[in-house]
């Protein structure tokens, strides 16, 4: 059972000028490298959280929540720590939406996060490996772990009746942890894995990686890699040598990129990410065609949930001191409570400030579990007419 809120919070809201400057929260995606893509969008959904407490007048005595871009490169582990040490030490940041790839997480997280006390909500980052990691309680994620996602691709693969799979994967963190949880799933169901094979990004030629995957075979490949990347070079040189006529594309392969640049060429080809249907997402979707940006990008419901949960957890808290906020995020993120969908920010902390305990469902139907990520929920998809299509919810 979740503790009700205490009157601090009610007092933070009537105390005027002692929280009335502004509040500066960080944005650390990657604005280049091999999702530069999806993460436009994904702070535009962050922002727009950050735009609606602020015009509601209702936060912290009436402060403005200022938000403050970083590059994390998603793969550059020494420049996503350079940029979030930025945004904590010289902006002054009382909390951080991201990373955005595992890897670059976990390096920011263990090389800023922890020995400066920020709290990090990833909308994103889904290594199982994070599940684990030490974070003195200061790390959070709207995505679910990649080992949910493996069982779910699995159960996907298995429905469309493929016995055996290749899999190539991106060489760093997501894409091992991701691999590697697919795979021991997918055996555990009776198919067979051919190869589960690396390959790195930036290069300008794949052919070697494509005649090993080739050469062990199998229903269809699995491409656990980035779309922007090394992942459209692999299926590139893998349609162009017919080395394949079916994919499988897990989350770091559906985006924009995918449906413009192969379009009719993998009609037939399937896969998942993580996402969620209902009312919350419905209305995200209207807040943000309203703001001019997609709200069915890839993550950007969870970036827009990653930002509102810092900012409830700071208001129930009373306060934007991350050593203290963050023991109140877990609170507003589940039952019980009063459900909260975007767009009710302003709501949530008026019954906030009355002592009333909310139930923050927001964009992706949060729920957190264990360590604070999210339990999950994933949208298949499968191309047709050249279009990413959504099949079903799971």
């Amino acid at each position: 059972m979740k503790k009700l809120l205490l009157a601090t919070a009610a007092a933070a809201l009537t105390a005027g000028g002692a929280f009335a400057e502004d509040v500066k929260l960080g944005i650390s995606l990657g604005f280049t490298g091999p999702l530069e893509s999806m993460s436009p969008a994904m702070a535009q959904g962050a922002e727009l959280a950050m735009k609606e407490v602020s015009d509601s007048g209702k936060f912290m005595g009436g402060a403005a929540v200022v938000p403050v871009r970083g590059d994390s490169t998603c793969v550059d582990a020494a420049a996503a720590t350079a940029t979030v040490e930025r945004l904590v030490t010289t902006e002054g940041v009382k909390g951080v939406v991201g990373g955005m790839c595992s890897g670059e997480t976990t390096a920011s997280l263990q090389n800023v996060g922890i020995p400066n006390g920020m709290v990090m909500i990833s909308p994103s980052a889904t290594s199982p490996a994070l599940s684990t990691l030490e974070d003195n309680g200061l790390f959070f994620r709207t995505a679910p772990s990649d080992a949910r996602q493996g069982v779910v691709m699995t159960e996907i693969i298995m429905e469309h009746g493929i016995k055996s799979v290749a899999v190539t994967y991106t060489n760093n963190d997501y894409g091992k942890g991701l691999a590697d949880s697919f795979a021991e799933a997918f055996k555990a169901a009776g198919g067979t894995v051919t190869i589960v094979a690396a390959h790195d990004d930036g290069k300008a030629d794949y052919s070697a990686e494509v005649g090993a995957l080739a050469s062990a075979g199998g229903d269809a490949l699995v491409i656990a890699g980035y779309v922007d990347q090394g992942g459209s070079g692999i299926l590139r040189g893998a349609l162009d040598t017919g080395a394949f006529e079916t994919f499988v594309f897990p989350d770091g392969m559906i985006g924009d990129t995918l449906q413009n640049n192969f379009a009719a060429e993998v009609n037939g080809s399937f896969g998942q990410i993580p996402s969620s249907e209902g009312a919350g997402k419905e209305k995200f979707v209207e807040m943000a065609t309203a703001a001019g940006f997609d709200g069915t990008s890839v993550y950007s419901g969870e970036a827009y949930d990653a930002a509102a949960l810092i900012m409830l957890g700071m208001a129930a808290a009373g306060s934007t001191d991350p050593s203290v906020y963050k023991d109140k995020i877990m609170d507003v993120a589940n039952a019980p409570g009063e459900p909260i969908l975007p767009g009710e920010l302003g709501k949530a902390l008026e019954l906030i400030a009355a002592g009333t305990d909310i139930d923050y469902q927001g964009a992706s139907s949060v729920e957190l579990i264990g360590a604070g990520e999210s339990s999950g929920t994933f949208r298949e998809i499968e191309i047709k007419d050249g279009k990413i299509e959504t099949v079903k919810y799971r």
